[in-house]
């Protein structure tokens, strides 16, 4: 690494540290040449490969945009949007891969957004998933429907096998 002070092509690490829950690496570096420490800071890039075939560098900030407009006049907060961004970024990450498909990005997103809007979610997935026809909304009501059916039920019986139990 060139030191930032007397140009010295080389220097010497001192300490190293993560930050930012293991993103990023902060180096500690000493110049031999004139002495003066730095700070050097490593992420690793993680790239989206789209169906093109072009790469272009993960963007949180392109998440944040998609969700917003799949978002527009429902009752969803920034923060929410902001959490749901960060979730998407940890669970494409994990995977551990340099390059990831957009397609799994837009799969990642999916899941929180179900979650955080019903309506918000059907808009992103009837454009991520090209529907084509009012059948397909119509197929993925239903999942979602049934989705919802199936927490209820879960939930009553959670509910029933406490009812009995005496502290």
């Amino acid at each position: 690494m060139r030191c930032p002070y007397c140009r010295h092509a080389d220097s010497r690490v001192v300490d190293s540290r993560e930050a930012d829950d293991g993103q990023l690496i902060r180096r500690r570096r000493s110049c031999p040449e004139c002495g003066k420490r730095f700070t050097t800071v490593e992420e690793a890039v993680l790239a989206v490969v789209k169906r093109s075939g072009v790469t272009e560098p993960f963007s949180r900030t392109k998440i944040i945009g998609g969700v917003r407009k799949a978002c527009q006049g429902r009752p969803v907060d920034e923060d929410s949007i902001a959490l749901l961004a960060q979730k998407v970024e940890e669970t494409v990450r994990a995977k551990g891969a340099a390059e990831i498909p957009s397609h799994d990005v837009g799969l990642a997103i999916l899941g929180p957004l179900r979650d955080l809007d019903e309506v918000a979610y059907l808009r992103f997935a009837s454009v991520y998933r090209s529907f084509d026809s009012l059948a397909d909304f119509e197929q993925e009501i239903e999942t979602l429907r049934a989705a919802a059916r199936a927490r209820e039920g879960a939930a009553e019986a959670g509910a029933a096998g406490t009812a009995g139990r005496t502290n």
